[in-house]
């Protein structure tokens, strides 16, 4: 059975930094592209990052970009997501996602995603 599961999250205050797991089991993903997502209460699941199969490439949502670094381990199966300078609003659950029909073309598209985690909470004081 495909399992994505998200771990790093919690309380941080604002200027501060966390950095999320997402470990993959019953399947290796290393030929495909991953990404985190992220919903904050009465919000539409939003992108946040992706990095192709061998991490030659990167894509990051604006709001996120020059403060959050997305990596992967292929052999240990795990993705990251690196965020410094946090702000209040980055507070969300964040999800790691595959998308199991791409290696190289960094989706956007929450629906091109096949595999997702149950996602941890991250939350920014003020």
């Amino acid at each position: 059975q495909v399992q994505l599961v998200e771990s790093g999250g919690g309380l941080v205050q604002a200027g501060g930094s966390l950095t999320l797991s997402c470990a993959a089991s019953g399947r290796t993903f290393r030929r495909y592209v991953m990404g985190w997502f992220r919903q904050a209460p009465g919000k539409e699941r939003e992108f946040v990052a992706a990095i192709s199969w061998n991490g030659a490439r990167t894509y990051y949502a604006d709001s996120v970009k020059d403060r959050f670094t997305i990596s992967r381990n292929n052999a240990e199966n795990t993705l990251a997501l690196q965020m410094n300078s946090l702000k209040p609003e980055d507070t969300a659950a964040y999800y790691c996602a595959v998308d199991a029909g791409e290696t190289y073309y960094l989706s956007q598209e929450q629906t091109d995603y096949d595999y997702w985690g149950r996602g941890t909470q991250v939350t920014v004081s003020s």
